[in-house]
């Protein structure tokens, strides 16, 4: 019951409405977000995107029907935009790619680096290129890009597996001697 009547409270734009169904569901969502992400986001990056679902519930309550549930598929929606985006600040460079990483890190200054991998990637054949610049250049995910090259999810994942491994070969033998 406390749920409906907040939410038609939040439909007439009472902002303590608001507040109370901040109040009750900020540690849910909280949860929600971890779960989803697992350990990839920071504490704060959670709390700004349980900020970033109690935001679109004040700009889309008129669509909701039950709140929890909403709640719930919102936060997850948001927080795997929310990894999407951390991703995509992270650098290729700064990827795993085997054994090689650490010696990698040891030799070369990190723009040296960030020529090595362009490079690698750039002379890597279609479609391989297209989807390393698509995902970790343009941030896009693996479904998109299948769907924009004519390949399954799962083949444009296992296409960037590959890849990365790949990768991690040749700049490792190469020792950035370029």
């Amino acid at each position: 019951m406390f749920d409906f009547i907040q939410l038609r409270a939040v439909r007439r734009r009472k902002e303590n409405a608001l507040e109370q169904i901040m109040d009750r569901y900020a540690a849910y969502l909280c949860v929600v977000i971890r779960n989803t992400v697992g350990e990839s986001l920071s504490r704060e990056d959670i709390e700004e995107t349980a900020s970033d679902v109690f935001f679109a519930l004040w700009e889309n309550a008129d669509r909701v029907e039950k709140l929890k549930p909403w709640l719930a598929a919102t936060a997850r929606n948001k927080a795997k935009n929310k990894l999407r985006d951390v991703r995509a600040d992270v650098p290729l460079e700064s990827a795993h790619m085997g054994a090689e990483s650490y010696e990698m890190d040891e030799a070369l200054s990190a723009r040296e680096k960030q020529f090595a991998v362009k490079s690698a990637i750039l002379n890597m054949d279609s479609p391989d290129r297209e989807i390393f610049l698509r995902y970790y250049y343009d941030a896009q995910t693996a479904a998109a890009i299948g769907a924009g090259i004519g390949m399954t999810e799962a083949a444009v994942k296992q296409r960037l597996v590959r890849g990365r491994k790949k990768l991690g070969e040749i700049l490792g033998k190469e020792a950035y001697t370029q």
